[in-house]
């Protein structure tokens, strides 16, 4: 199955997550919303990562993972175009690759994953990219769930 990653949006993306962006006029814009957990022994985690950029697309996208208790945000610090992927749950609680969808973010675009959206791991294009990473942990195995695909697919660019 192949796919072509679509801009990244608020409305396009709403059934996975919030697209963090700043307001066009000086100020805050709040996201409150999406930072939930439902292990009541979670606590906040902040990293930051280093992500080696793709070596060439397409794409192939083997594995999956999930955050079934939390969300997870995604913070660009030093980014150029990267690619955010997301799955809803099959019948058996796994990723649906069937109904996967890509997006292209950029610069300015960091995202939350709410908790149990399947989402292939951080994807990032054109040179290296670091990121400051929001999610919950109780230190369980529950922190995060990969899965790796029975059936593969691919994503790319348009045009």
């Amino acid at each position: 199955m192949r796919i072509i990653a679509e801009a990244l949006t608020p409305k396009a993306f709403a059934p996975y997550g919030d697209v963090l962006a700043a307001p066009d006029e000086f100020g805050r814009a709040y996201f409150d919303e999406g930072l939930r957990t439902s292990r009541p022994t979670a606590w906040p985690s902040l990293s930051v990562s280093r992500a080696r950029p793709l070596a060439r697309l397409p794409l192939e996208a083997t594995v999956m993972e999930r955050h079934e208790f939390s969300s997870q945000s995604f913070l660009p610090l030093d980014v150029s175009r990267w690619l955010v992927v997301v799955a809803p749950p099959a019948a058996d609680g796994g990723p649906d690759p069937s109904r996967a969808v890509a997006f292209l973010a950029g610069p300015g675009q960091g995202i939350t994953y709410h908790a149990n959206t399947w989402h292939h791991p951080l994807t990032v294009l054109d040179r290296p990219a670091r990121f400051a990473v929001v999610m919950w942990r109780d230190g369980t195995r529950t922190d995060e769930e990969f899965r790796t695909l029975a059936a593969p697919f691919t994503v790319e660019l348009a045009g």
